[in-house]
């Protein structure tokens, strides 16, 4: 004779699959195919860090062609295809984030960079989000206070203007004094370095009467630190953000593959003004990160950009934020 337990589930299980016959295989009153809805992504995401509260906003959300030779020019297309193989990726083609954040900190509202706007890498319709996502999230553009920019390309700094005014009206800038005097100067830029130049101008010099410059270590707000991350830009900065003993690390753009930047962190990437030290502070970053075991913001890698830094092998695994910053 079976359980009690068995025979309750059974005769459940039972009496569920004659109601799924009657649905689906009646008179056909409900077989009619339903419209397609297409596909439906989340475009913020937030969690509690300490007192400051974190929004994620999804600024744009394109396919690429790559990783190689975008990133791996150092090293050879088999080699980076089979990495992606071995990690059931594709090998043609890539999808990187673009995630800009917001800290609340409990005294005022920080944007950290502003994503693509018209004229970032990747404008609409593929991306430009930042001014769609912000009322959705729960932010008004008015209601910024600080925007931190972690560096000058176009898809950092895009976002800043709408329409030709600034879509932050309220808002005071902060960027690294380094980076600010790299992009501002007039002379010096060729190829596309100008054109990222003469967007850095037109976007962030008009606003210099409104932006503090920074130093690596300086204190941008209660709990929020700069750390010197040269090489992807002259000035590039990631940002320690830490309260009530938690901690999370904007690691800007020391990565932009959540796969290749980490297992190959010596592999060079197009975007990096220096290749070299670029790779160098990929590494330097990682070490700390895996070491310190601290949550990470990155802007490049698959939305909510959220995760950590685990060492594997002779380099870095990705580990994707689950569920360790909401518990």
């Amino acid at each position: 004779m079976l359980p009690a337990r068995f025979e309750w589930t059974r005769r459940h299980a039972l009496s569920a699959i004659m109601i799924g016959g009657t649905v689906g295989f009646g008179r056909g009153e409900a077989s009619a195919a339903a419209p397609m809805l297409g596909p439906a992504r989340p475009r913020h995401y937030r969690f509690e860090l300490g007192r400051f509260e974190v929004t994620m906003l999804l600024d744009a959300e394109a396919a690429i062609d790559g990783p190689w030779p975008v990133i791996g020019s150092n090293s050879s297309q088999a080699e980076v295809d089979r990495l992606m193989s071995d990690n059931l990726l594709p090998t043609h083609k890539y999808q990187p984030g673009f995630t800009p954040m917001i800290v609340n900190t409990g005294e005022q509202l920080i944007l950290f960079d502003t994503g693509n706007g018209a004229k970032g890498f990747v404008p609409h319709p593929y991306g430009g989000w930042l001014v769609d996502v912000l009322a959705p999230a729960g932010f008004a553009a008015e209601a910024i206070d600080l925007v931190v920019l972690s560096h000058g390309h176009p898809d950092h700094i895009g976002g800043m203007f709408e329409n030709g005014r600034p879509l932050f009206p309220n808002a005071r800038y902060t960027i690294g004094q380094v980076e600010y005097d790299f992009w501002a100067r007039e002379r010096g830029h060729s190829g596309p370095l100008e054109a990222f130049a003469a967007l850095f101008r037109e976007y962030v010099v008009p606003v210099a009467d409104r932006t503090s410059f920074l130093k690596p270590g300086a204190e941008v707000a209660r709990g929020i630190r700069t750390v010197e991350a040269y090489g992807h830009t002259p000035g590039h900065l990631c940002f320690h953000l830490e309260s009530e003993g938690e901690r999370l690390f904007f690691l800007g753009d020391c990565c932009h593959h959540h796969v290749a930047s980490l297992a190959r962190p010596d592999w060079h990437t197009v975007f990096d003004t220096d290749p070299i030290q670029g790779a160098a502070t990929r590494a330097r970053m990682f070490d700390m990160l895996a070491t310190e075991r601290i949550a990470v913001s990155a802007f490049h890698m698959p939305f909510p950009s959220l995760g950590f830094v685990e060492r594997q092998g002779s380099g870095y695994r990705w580990v994707q934020h689950s569920y360790q910053l909401t518990l």
